[in-house]
């Protein structure tokens, strides 16, 4: 195996001698897993399914040496957690070469100016459904307060749906233009029903870090006889409420506070499938240290496939203003609602057959990859790669579908209004890596420009992913202060792999070290970059 070792130079452009160092060496391995009672092959990291956390502080830098023991080429991507100036890390097919099979690469980040839950997953060639993902939290620095007092405990839960089909099977069925059956259960930390316990001590409060890693289904998240109070999203401290179920959609992270205030005994956690044409439930348990009844009757009930409740919860999720970041200054000072925005993007998704193959699209073209990274194509000036402007900014008219590698132009420092349009009669959910934006409006219809009077100025939750309800509309701000190339994406993975993303080229006129990092010296070289270097 290669051993990339990180130069001391390269480390120290990243980052400051004073912030801590973390390293990881991750091995990745197909191995037999049994989530659902049936024997599966699934990805393996240090032999765990889910993959170990990563365990992390605001500035800290994180090393992650992968050796990838698959025989076939692998990526992983940091779903979340925004590379400041640095894109090459990012671990998407368009900033980053895979880790050929028996190799290894060494991915340098550092969590700059950031606090909260994130997870990462693998990228490419739809691994995503055998595994290979695990937790990220960034805890905020001892000298900056937290808006809650420590909790007595902290749990990373991952859920998601999940096929009992190999993930390679599920591939060829998309390679084929064929869309995928329903999912055949949902998964709590990669076990099914009863199979995961998380254990309290009577009185004593945790905190909770619910990821949907999962491939397309919206979950709601429930405990037996508790309440839960929301404190975190993606990143932001929000203003605390007490709520009884949460909607988490694909690709989102939530952390909420639980006391363990009832008689002791054991209890259902339910996670169940939202707004599908089936409802699939699963359950872990709740239990009390001093317990002695088992878990007994059904499982919460989730809430009616209403809408309305759950876009009204959505919009009750808003920033706590007078919290600390990961900066000492509150999170409210900055005024987003005071900026001019200099551009809005509308972007569409659409479903349809391209010689005779299912595709989907955004604002009518399919994404294909290309056979070079983009972002490397574009540090080292090659032609036919992409096409800035490949892809409009606003809906076509037509209907019809055309296949392209996707690059939209945007300017450095330009404050961007994007607004999602679903004509579906599905929820959707969206990513935009690099990034974390502010949710400012969302309803149900058709946008117009007259929907900016309803939107939120003040103290809209800013996160990296949103949901867009069916026949409905999300609206997002951001401020493009990160140059590089950016992908936005469908969380809806088949839909993902079969076109419905592009990449946000965010561009500076002027290369200087305050605006991007360098490409990093051991980055992997592929496709027309193979023989080239910096």
């Amino acid at each position: 195996m290669w051993n990339f070792v990180v130069p001391i130079l390269c480390v120290m452009a990243i980052a400051s001698a004073e912030d801590p160092y973390r390293f990881f060496t991750w091995n990745v391995t197909y191995g037999d897993i049994y989530p659902l009672g049936v024997r599966q092959q699934g990805i393996l990291i240090n032999g765990q399914f889910p993959g170990p956390d990563i365990y992390s502080v605001t500035n800290d830098n994180i090393i992650v040496n992968v050796y990838n023991n698959l025989p076939e080429p692998f990526l992983l991507s940091w779903n979340g957690v925004q590379q400041r100036k640095n894109s090459y890390e990012d671990g998407v097919s368009g900033t980053t070469c895979p880790i050929p099979p028996g190799k290894n690469f060494t991915y340098v980040m550092q969590m700059k100016d950031q606090i909260g839950s994130f997870y990462y997953f693998p990228s490419l060639a739809f691994h995503k459904a055998a595994g290979g993902f695990g937790g990220i939290r960034i805890l905020s620095r001892p000298r900056i307060p937290v808006p809650f007092p420590e909790p007595d405990g902290d749990y990373t839960i991952l859920i998601g749906d999940w096929y009992k089909t190999d993930h390679k099977i599920l591939k060829y069925v998309l390679d084929q233009g064929k869309i995928l059956a329903f999912p055949d259960g949902i998964l709590i930390n990669g076990r099914g029903t009863n199979d995961t316990w998380f254990t309290v001590e009577p009185g004593k409060t945790y905190r909770l870090r619910i990821s949907n890693v999962g491939l397309r289904n919206s979950l709601n998240f429930r405990i037996q006889g508790h309440t839960m109070k929301l404190v975190e999203v993606e990143g932001t401290h929000t203003v605390q409420t007490t709520i009884s179920s949460l909607d988490v959609h694909v690709g989102q992270s939530y952390s909420v506070l639980v006391t363990a205030d009832q008689p002791a005994q054991d209890y259902h956690i339910a996670v169940s499938t939202r707004f599908a044409t089936q409802v699939l439930t699963t359950t872990a348990v709740l239990h009390y240290s001093n317990s002695r009844t088992p878990v007994s009757g059904p499982p919460p009930p989730a809430p009616t496939n209403d809408i309305q409740w759950s876009l009204n919860q959505a919009r009750s999720i808003r920033t706590n203003l007078t919290a600390s970041g990961p900066r000492p200054n509150p999170q409210g000072s900055y005024h987003y609602g005071q900026i001019n925005v200099s551009r809005t993007i509308r972007l569409a998704s659409s479903a349809g057959l391209v010689n005779g193959k299912q595709r989907y699209a955004v604002n009518g073209v399919s994404f294909i990859p290309s056979d070079t990274p983009l972002k490397l194509a574009d540090y080292y000036n090659i032609s036919g790669v992409f096409r800035v402007g490949s892809i409009p900014d606003s809906p076509p008219r037509g209907r019809g579908i055309s296949l392209d590698t996707s690059v939209m132009g945007a300017d450095y420092r330009a404050f961007v209004e994007i607004v999602f349009e679903n004509r579906e009669n599905i929820i959707q959910s969206w990513h935009l890596d690099g990034y974390a934006f502010f949710v400012v409006g969302m309803d149900q219809g058709s946008w117009t420009p007259a929907s900016r009077k309803q939107y939120n100025l003040v103290d809209a939750v800013s996160r990296s992913t949103t949901q867009v309800y069916p026949k409905s509309w999300t609206a997002i701000y951001v401020a493009l202060d990160n140059v590089g190339m950016w992908n936005l994406r469908t969380e809806y993975w088949a839909r993902q792999y079969l076109g419905q993303q592009l990449y946000l080229r965010v561009y500076a006129p002027v290369q200087s070290l305050r605006d991007e990092y360098p490409i990093p010296k051991n980055a992997l070289l592929c496709g027309r970059a193979k023989d080239l270097h910096s």
